[in-house]
């Protein structure tokens, strides 16, 4: 009988695919991917540490985990991803119930590592190798998969003020084109007709080999058979060129879509941050993209109460939003994190002022949000079909061009990935319609 293995993932899409390899890896080592607990024989989570809150997630998972443990020999508990590069031996010390510490560059080691735990060692793997060797496994797929993550790159070298990831990815590794490409095409030859393309900075892509850039690997991808539409994430906005922008007028499966961190509006805060460019070189790019392709849609990234952030400083961050006026947006209170320059700085915002100021920039984003799917409502639109809804089985959920998510009614002659869905309401994040209709 084969043994099971159970991964909980936390954090990024980055960690997301990461664990679709740790399942291709363990199905080679004769494991079962499983989702019910109580099955398990070995528990992998594979962790965050972008904020505190992600700290404690993953301890707090831990400690229900020690039960579990117990309750039969020979289970083991292995904790992968960014808090264990983080922490490391640090990690056991405190959870001791754990088997298995291993970082970053260190998954294609993951089955060595679990038959040490199996002979009773306790392996601790956290060194910033280099190690790509997890690029070579394909991350496993269930059939019927619609979309695709493929890393592209790994690592970052901006070191923001803030930001704990050049510490725990590493410094920037591209990943060779020729193997992205023979990703992407494997893909699409088992009928996967999206790919997300994954890095910390994607823009940064190849820029330390030499060679193929960023806007070459996506002239290259989209000429791949099968591959309809192309998305990718994160680019820094500093990074983000003239050409790569002209992509979006040239290459028509490049999805209207761009996720372009701000993280604040000010630029005296963006100074302080590191980030490398001001609040009028961002709004520039914002207008470069939607000159390039009309009616393509933004998320972005905040973070309030930084060290320094007075109320100006943040009624800034706020007209930048009104003037972008964003699909949808991830925003966080600042989060110290160990190691960073952020961390050392005074006059960070108290929670309370902080907490205040996120309050009124979601409420703002609430209202962005509403404003952008309910122009969407009356017209027909293509959706690529992820599955069925999870609020009502007899209707199909996929998401739009724009990356927005549809609930819908299919035609029950209907068939194949992309549905042409006649939007009928909006809600407050997702869209609602029903399949027919002929575009206006």
């Amino acid at each position: 009988m084969s043994r099971k293995v159970y991964i909980e993932t936390f954090g990024c899409q980055m960690n997301e695919v990461d664990s679709a390899r740790i399942v291709s890896l363990m199905i080679a080592e004769k494991y079962e991917a499983t989702r019910v607990l109580s099955e398990a024989d070995l528990v992998l989570l594979n962790s965050c540490s972008i904020r505190e809150k992600a700290d404690r997630k993953i301890y707090s998972a831990l400690g229900r985990l020690r039960r579990w443990k117990g309750s039969r020999p020979g289970r083991l508990i292995a904790v992968g991803g960014c808090l264990a590069q983080q922490e490391g031996k640090t990690l056991k010390e405190k959870a001791p119930h754990v088997d298995i510490v291993f970082g970053t560059h260190n998954i294609a080691r993951l089955p060595e590592l679990v038959r040490s735990a199996e002979r009773r060692e306790s392996p601790v793997a956290v060194d910033l190798t280099g190690d790509t060797g997890h690029w070579e496994v394909l991350p496993y797929h269930a059939k019927g998969t619609a979309s695709a993550m493929v890393t592209i790159m790994q690592g970052c070298e901006n070191y923001c003020a803030y930001c704990i990831v050049p510490f725990v990815r590493g410094p920037e590794i591209s990943r060779p084109p020729a193997d992205v490409l023979a990703e992407v095409g494997k893909l699409a030859e088992r009928g996967i007709p999206e790919v997300l393309l994954l890095g910390q900075n994607v823009n940064s892509y190849g820029r330390k080999e030499g060679g193929v850039g960023f806007p070459e690997l996506l002239r290259r991808i989209s000429r791949v058979p099968g591959v309809r539409r192309i998305r990718f994430i994160t680019s820094h906005p500093r990074d983000l060129d003239a050409e790569t922008i002209g992509l979006f007028s040239e290459i028509e499966a490049l999805c209207p879509h761009v996720h372009l961190p701000l993280q604040s509006g000010s630029d005296r805060v963006l100074a302080g941050m590191g980030r490398g460019y001001t609040r009028k070189e961002y709004l520039g790019k914002i207008d470069a993209l939607r000159m390039a392709r009309p009616g393509i849609a933004f998320s972005s990234d905040f973070i309030v109460g930084f060290p320094g952030e007075t109320e100006e400083d943040f009624a800034r961050t706020l007209e930048a939003m009104e003037e972008v006026r964003y699909d949808s947006a991830f925003s966080f209170r600042f989060s110290p994190r160990p190691g960073t320059r952020a961390a050392r700085m005074d006059g960070a915002a108290t929670a309370a002022m902080a907490g205040e100021r996120l309050n009124r920039l979601q409420e703002l984003q609430a209202r962005h949000t509403r404003e952008r799917l309910g122009r969407v409502v009356g017209t027909v639109t293509e959706v690529l079909v992820e599955g069925n809804s999870a609020k009502d089985p007899s209707r199909l959920c996929g998401r739009t061009s724009c990356y927005k998510t549809v609930n819908f009614t299919p035609d029950p002659g209907g068939n194949g990935l992309f549905r042409r869905v006649e939007i009928r309401s909006a809600g407050t994040h997702t869209l609602s319609g029903v399949e027919g209709g002929a575009y206006g």
